[in-house]
């Protein structure tokens, strides 16, 4: 498997670093997984700070992948979506579908609340998933695990990202 540079964006107003199961849950696993931890951080649900940050990283030739995870749903202050869909180059259309059909199975129709995306920019895959750690388990184990390992046939992203310098 070759291994991908994966910077994780936890995006709330609320939590820190002691606090944050999701991203510590993103960090582990995607190491546990062989792959490499570029970078972390967590920011406030503000659009300007959002693209500031995961600009730095499409920019940047170290990041190949970045996955964030909270702001996706439909309060007055999730903006995860408004934010970093413009940056997309291209759209990955069925991530959103395939994540709310596997969230369907374990939590139902208020999986209709998930704004899950994912898109490309700058050859670097964005992927943006809700801020619960159960929401991130579903979208490591159901779809990122098997599409960010070069040895998942017939397709997998890794020959779409960037390659680190």
């Amino acid at each position: 498997m070759k291994p991908l540079n994966i910077a994780v964006l936890t995006v709330s107003d609320t939590r820190e670093l002691a606090t944050d199961t999701s991203g510590q849950y993103l960090c582990d696993t995607l190491i546990a997984a062989g792959h490499h931890l570029a970078d972390r951080a967590i920011v406030k649900d503000d659009i300007y700070q959002l693209r500031a940050i995961v600009s730095k990283w499409i920019a940047s030739d170290d990041v190949q992948v970045v996955i964030t995870t909270g702001g996706t749903g439909f309060s007055g202050r999730d903006s995860t979506p408004e934010a970093l869909q413009p940056l997309f180059d291209k759209n990955v259309e069925g991530f959103g579908e395939l994540f709310r059909h596997y969230s369907l199975l374990e939590i139902g129709t208020s999986t209709l609340q998930s704004r899950a995306l994912a898109g490309m920019a700058n050859r670097t895959l964005i992927f943006c998933v809700p801020g619960s750690t159960g929401a991130c388990k579903t979208a490591w184990s159901t779809i990122l695990e098997s599409q960010l390992n070069s040895e998942t046939k017939p397709c997998n992203f890794v020959n779409h990202v960037n390659s680190p310098k």
